[in-house]
């Protein structure tokens, strides 16, 4: 497996700095400075949470109607592609593909390193990654029986599907129904499902990792990787495909799905981050280790501009993605304007 994992004479061993286990080492400017950026960040994060999240399910009144708002995802919408001459199943198969290998990679580095691989942002981020490709997967799975029965002239609340020219749905006072983008305005309509408690947590799985690939990608190639050349240290084949399989597949699913991306989830990628780094804090207020990033290392008095930078970084690696799914939305309405299908 050397010419998976690489020579042990080329890895890389961090140096430890300070004792971390000191009160000195915590109880400083650096410290309560790093930790005012973790603050604002964890409230910003929280308000746009509970101002977005909070308010999906609010009912609003007219006179004596009582009408619900208009759902903010329905649940054909995490298993469906944005093709309508794409089968369900080779969404299906993409996502069990890409579990499958995503799997196999965090297996080997598990074996290879332990446990302690946890350690890094890296590997939670691929965790997290690997998450989504298997509730995908099961969502597909539930989404390819339904579109099957649909097939066979089963009905869905009352209305026949038409799935073989794909399901859209036109808004209609009071009934919660939202528009799906088509330049076919007489296709059958389908009645269509709010998304239920799963489909939303594989919504906020998408676009927290979304930020958070990008985030780790960007860090390790365009900041570590030149630091580590410095050190003579050798990049192995493991090493490249946990930095590089994770967007590739995350990219891959992106092009073929259906989901949406508000920019308000971009604070579960901030809660994500924060996360990670209190978990550091803690690991290293109890126990005297290196630090997996340098940047996070607080004896240096540059700490504070390093936490703030990776703080802002988080925007335009989000940003970055919502520009690849905008650039997608572009581009297949002009190529398959009869086909795309884009939830509004």
């Amino acid at each position: 497996m050397s010419f998976i994992t690489g020579s042990p004479e080329d890895t890389w061993q961090p140096v430890m700095t300070d004792n971390t286990t000191l009160s000195s080492y915590w109880l400083n400017w650096r410290f309560f400075l790093c930790a005012t950026w973790v603050l604002i960040l964890t409230t910003a994060a929280s308000i746009l949470i509970w101002k977005n999240e909070c308010r999906r399910k609010v009912e609003r009144y007219s006179g004596e109607i009582k009408q619900e708002a208009e759902p903010s995802l329905y649940d054909d919408e995490t298993w469906r592609p944005c093709l309508k001459g794409i089968h369900p199943a080779w969404l299906l198969v993409f996502r069990l593909f890409a579990f499958s290998v995503l799997s196999v990679l965090l297996a080997i580095a598990v074996m290879v390193d332990g446990g302690t691989i946890f350690y890094y942002y890296t590997q939670w981020t691929f965790t997290s990654v690997t998450i989504y490709f298997a509730l995908g997967s099961l969502l597909s799975m539930r989404g390819c029986y339904q579109y099957h029965k649909r097939l066979g002239g089963d009905k869905v609340d009352n209305v026949e599907a038409d799935a073989e020219q794909g399901c859209c749905v036109t808004s209609a006072p009071g009934k919660g129904s939202m528009a799906m983008e088509s330049s076919n305005p007489h296709e059958i309509l389908d009645a269509r499902q709010p998304a239920g408690k799963w489909a939303f947590i594989f919504q906020i799985f998408f676009q927290m990792n979304a930020g958070a690939v990008m985030l780790t990608d960007f860090v390790f190639w365009f900041v570590l990787v030149p630091f580590l050349e410095i050190k003579d240290y050798h990049l192995n084949a493991l090493i490249i495909s946990m930095h590089s399989f994770n967007a590739v597949f995350l990219l891959g699913d992106t092009a073929l799905n259906s989901l949406r991306f508000p920019w308000f989830r971009i604070a579960y990628f901030f809660i994500w981050t924060v996360v990670y780094v209190l978990f550091q804090w803690i690991v290293h207020a109890t126990f005297r280790l290196w630090w997996p990033y340098p940047f996070l290392d607080l004896s240096s008095p540059y700490a504070p501009l390093w936490y703030l930078s990776v703080a802002v970084m988080h925007i335009p690696c989000y940003g970055i993605f919502a520009f690849i799914l905008k650039l997608k939305h572009t581009v297949f309405k002009r190529w398959y304007p009869d086909s795309y299908q884009y939830f509004r």
